[in-house]
């Protein structure tokens, strides 16, 4: 782990608690940081942080829930990923499944083209396959275009004329978002096949960014209320710049 990753929660951290007027607490705020940064990274219970940290479990839930609420303000917003991707060439966007612990009566949950239980979050990557943004969770039953309508990603690239680059889940979004040509491939044209062949390269780069939210290893496998997945996916969101550099 970098000393820019520890430093940056390190700080915000210390802003916080001054704030707040807090003098004392059980862990320093470079500890709370490293804490916080062993859920998020590492997957790592409370158990086993409580364990580690000297620390009771129940401080060690209190202590990472105020890290995680505090970084995912601070996270960027939709506007911030088209602001910056102004001077790229375009965006690419796709939808993803972060897997939860539910039972199989929690149908609003359970996602038919995955097979399994999880929360649809939309992710936003530049052309580098760089990850520029993510969606707060919808249930996995929600399709991806749907999603991405509810969260105005289909209209913010339009308004500031960016051309998106998505998959068939994303049929009739309008807008600037591009698909690949339709039908089946022994049925396309030499010309859509081509273009379909192009398409899917500049698409497989969204998987990048996808891999690098999933390095987070808390985010492979959800054991938390999913009221709470927005704020863990904002809060990776907000440290992962500074865990690339």
């Amino acid at each position: 782990m970098s000393s820019s990753t520890l430093r940056f929660p390190t700080q915000q951290f210390r802003r916080h608690r001054r704030a707040i007027g807090s003098r004392w607490r059980r862990l320093s705020t470079g500890r709370q940081a490293l804490l916080t940064l062993a859920h998020l990274r590492v997957g790592h219970t409370y158990t086993q942080l409580a364990a580690g940290f000297g620390v009771g479990t129940t401080t060690a839930y209190r202590y990472v829930t105020e890290a995680v609420e505090l970084l995912g303000t601070l996270a960027p917003s939709l506007a911030d990923a088209v602001r910056t991707a102004s001077v790229k060439a375009y965006l690419i966007l796709d939808g993803t499944l972060l897997p939860i612990d539910r039972i199989a009566a929690d149908r609003p949950f359970y996602s038919g083209k995955h097979k399994k239980h999880g929360m649809n979050v939309q992710v936003i990557a530049d052309p580098f396959g760089r990850l520029l943004w993510a969606s707060p969770a919808l249930p996995g039953a929600v399709h991806d275009i749907r999603a991405a309508r509810e969260h105005g990603i289909v209209d913010a690239p339009a308004e500031a004329n960016i051309q998106c680059w998505a998959d068939k889940g994303y049929r009739g979004a309008g807008g600037t978002v591009r698909i690949p040509c339709w039908g089946r491939w022994q049925t396309l044209s030499a010309g859509q096949k081509a273009v379909n062949q192009s398409h899917a390269k500049i698409r497989a780069l969204v998987e990048q960014a996808i891999a690098t939210l999933k390095s987070w290893r808390l985010l492979r496998k959800l054991r938390c209320s999913t009221t709470r997945v927005t704020s863990l996916v904002q809060a990776v969101l907000t440290l992962h710049p500074t865990s690339s550099e």
